[in-house]
């Protein structure tokens, strides 16, 4: 394998374009209630894994707290962040519910997931190191 090839493993290869984007994600509980232990962020980390698998993401780290999760996912291009969002929540929601029916009883308004979320872009290098590699190309005279 070529020097090049190497530099790109862990990148996501399709036909047309390379790609390795990654987002950090936190999901709080609504009004931040304290539902989660151990279990049920087990079973969160399975329901995100399949709901990411379907959406063609990949779970690089994911755990949480009593009222919030964090999620480290790696996505494809044709994905956008809300979209990703949204499923991730609905679905997680859905299973984690069924299999645990005294959370409604636990939660004021019967809902799993605040609206909001935080996402923050990630990636191996800083925006300092990137602006200096782009500073650094040879612009044609």
């Amino acid at each position: 394998m070529s020097n090049h090839h190497e530099s790109l493993e862990g990148f996501l290869r399709k036909r047309h374009s390379v790609s390795k984007l990654v987002v950090h994600l936190i999901f709080t509980t609504k009004y931040r209630c304290k539902l989660f232990d151990g279990q049920i962020i087990a079973q969160l980390r399975d329901a995100f894994g399949s709901a990411a698998a379907k959406l063609e993401c990949e779970i690089i780290e994911m755990d949480g707290e009593q009222d919030h999760v964090h999620l480290l996912i790696a996505y494809p291009l044709k994905l956008g962040v809300s979209v990703m969002v949204n499923n991730l929540k609905s679905v997680s929601s859905r299973l984690l519910r069924q299999q645990n029916t005294h959370l409604r009883m636990q939660s004021k308004t019967g809902l799993l997931w605040s609206r909001s979320y935080f996402a923050c872009s990630a990636g191996g290098a800083t925006i300092e190191t990137l602006k200096a590699y782009v500073l650094r190309q040879n612009t044609p005279e």
